[in-house]
């Protein structure tokens, strides 16, 4: 099963959301500069001191992650949504989808062989 978990916070979350993953030893994370709206429905600006200008859209960070299981479709959601919060509104929307197959173009390697190493699905027994 590969899953792909994508949320939509604020820019200044960053840096918190990703080194919680980090923490989680989660890899392959995938981050986007993006623009929307969402009940904020933007706010509005000074421009030059004076004009109130409605700005609807919102500069946001789309971040991307697949992951292998429910379990940790789930530690991913709740591990960005603590590390995104603050409370007010903008904090984001986190979205999951199934998806449907991956290939690792360098290698022809299809399904969950695609997307993670050999070495992370039969990790090498510690050595002493």
């Amino acid at each position: 099963m590969i899953i792909k978990v994508e949320a939509y916070i604020r820019e200044e979350k960053m840096d918190d959301v990703l080194d919680a993953l980090a923490k989680m030893n989660v890899h392959g994370i995938t981050c986007y500069q993006v623009m929307g709206c969402g009940a904020q429905h933007g706010i509005k600006k000074y421009v030059r001191g004076n004009q109130n200008i409605p700005v609807n859209m919102l500069p946001k960070i789309k971040i991307e992650v697949v992951v292998s299981t429910e379990e940790w479709e789930d530690k991913v959601m709740e591990c960005i949504r603590k590390a995104a919060f603050t409370g007010h509104h903008g904090d984001g929307k986190i979205f999951s989808y199934h998806v449907q197959n991956a290939l690792r173009i360098r290698t022809g390697e299809k399904g969950e062989e695609a997307v993670y190493s050999k070495s992370s699905l039969n990790p090498d027994p510690p050595k002493e």
